[in-house]
This record gives C-alpha cells, structure tokens and sequence, in this order.
C-alpha cells in the first residue's frame, strides 16, 4: 500500500483569507494600512496579536487598536477641480501631476470646512479614479484607504456625472439634430472596450451640443473612446460629480477639504 499523500488545502478550500483583505472587506481600512497596523501590532485576531501574513476565517474576531483608529481620523480627503494640463498620478511625459496644486495658495477661501493645511496631509496623498490630462473638473485624492476602496474597488458602485461637448463630424452646433437616436441607445448599452462589454451607462443630451454621461466604471478614456465608437468628436470634457458629492462652485485649479458629513 501507497503510503497516502499528505493534500495542500489552499485558503480557498478552507475558507480563509489574508487578514489585510479580509480588514479591507470589512471597510476597516485599505490592505496597505492594514499592513502598516499589523506590522505595528495594533491588530489583534481572536484577542492574540496578529502576524503578518496570517489567514483568517469569517467568524475571527479581529480587534484594531485606537492609536489605529486616531490616526485614520487625521488623514485627509481632498476635492480639486483640476484644470486642462495636469494628470490624475504620476509625472508622465513632463506633465504636472495633480497633487502638485494641493498647497495653501490654492486652498478655496470659501472651503466651508474648519480644517487648516499642513505638510503632513500630503503624504500618501493620491488620486481615488482618474481624469485625464484634456479633462477638467471634480478629482478625489485622499489619505483614507477606505475612501479610496470606495471610489475604485473592483466592487464599487459609485456612480460618476459627466458633461461632454461633442461633434458630429464637420457638425459643430445642434449636434443632437444630426446624431442617430440608435447611435445615442448605443451608448448607453452595447459599446465594449479592450474586449469587454461595458457597464450600462446613462446618457442623455444636456443641451444641442453636449450630453450627460453617468457612469459607474471608469476605464482609461472610456467616454473618449464611447464617442469615437459612434462617430463624435469630444471637444470638452467635465466631471461634475462622484457619488453624492458635487464639484458645485469650487473653482478651477482650486481644492478644499470633503466635510465630515459628506458621503460618496
């Protein structure tokens, strides 16, 4: 007789998950800050001190340290309305990121909230979704894992409201009289991109020249490249919303701080 071969169960089979995603399903905090509080010993599993790495069942009990939970209070989440010329990320191609513009110059005097900017709120700073480098309008960058998880996790389910001014080959004015109503259906279901059907999305003409776009995914010049699927040309492109959360009247090139009781 054979003697038996000893089967590796993975965490799968057995139900069990990395705690760091397991404390980011729960909507403790992001993987990487959960990293960080392990690291720190500030996460207990089932009342002992976790390690790194370690795999846990639904029904663990873990348990956060407050200094955790401080310093998640002192992190930031901040509203730009980013001109024409800046990227979402990273310095690309010589182009000014972003962040770059998050300083006390640019802070909206009207902010109606009561925090006052220091240094340290641009560590770890990072855009939650992208708007591209021709795009203006709202652009999330935040501190918080939790609000970034919110905005661009492979669950999420927050929707994005854009306006778009378009042509219609060499038609420029009252575009909504030439375009196809079946074209405009199409944009709202059955377009794909990289090979992948996309979401349903919402779209409706805001005026003769520009349409109304909700979306609720956010591929890399997605409504660029809608619009070229159906024959239109985007000459202007503004987020002016995420969620509950409005640009409303910040002006451009100016940021302020998401209130304690605002919510995506």
């Amino acid at each position: 007789m054979r003697p038996a071969v000893p089967v590796k169960v993975t965490a799968a089979a057995a139900g069990t998950s990395r705690l760091n995603k397991r404390m980011a399903e729960l909507g403790l905090c992001s993987r990487r800050e959960a990293d960080d509080w392990i690291a720190q010993g500030w996460v207990k599993v089932n009342g002992e001190v976790a390690p790194m790495g370690l795999q846990v069942l639904p029904a663990d009990r873990i348990e956060v340290d407050k200094r955790a939970q401080g310093q998640q209070e002192q992190q930031v989440t901040i509203l730009l309305h980013k001109p024409m010329g800046y990227v979402s990320g990273q310095a690309e191609d010589g182009h000014t990121p972003a962040v770059a513009l998050i300083n006390p110059r640019t802070h909206w005097r009207d902010d109606p909230g009561r925090m006052r900017f220091s240094p340290p709120q641009l560590r770890g700073l990072a855009p939650a979704g992208r708007l591209d480098i021709d795009s203006v309008g709202l652009l999330v960058l935040t501190q918080d894992g939790r609000v970034a998880r919110q905005l661009i996790g492979e669950d999420s389910t927050v929707d994005k409201e854009y306006l778009v001014r378009v042509q219609y080959g060499d038609v420029a004015l009252d575009v909504q009289a030439a375009f196809p109503p079946a074209q405009l259906a199409r944009l709202c279901h059955g377009l794909e991109l990289d090979g992948q059907p996309l979401k349903q999305a919402r779209v409706e003409w805001q005026n003769p020249e520009q349409l109304r776009f909700v979306l609720t995914e956010g591929k890399k010049r997605q409504i660029r490249r809608m619009c070229e699927q159906v024959g239109l040309k985007v000459v202007g492109l503004k987020r002016i919303r995420i969620g509950r959360v409005t640009l409303g009247n910040l002006p451009v090139g100016q940021w302020r701080y998401l209130l304690p009781h605002e919510q995506f």
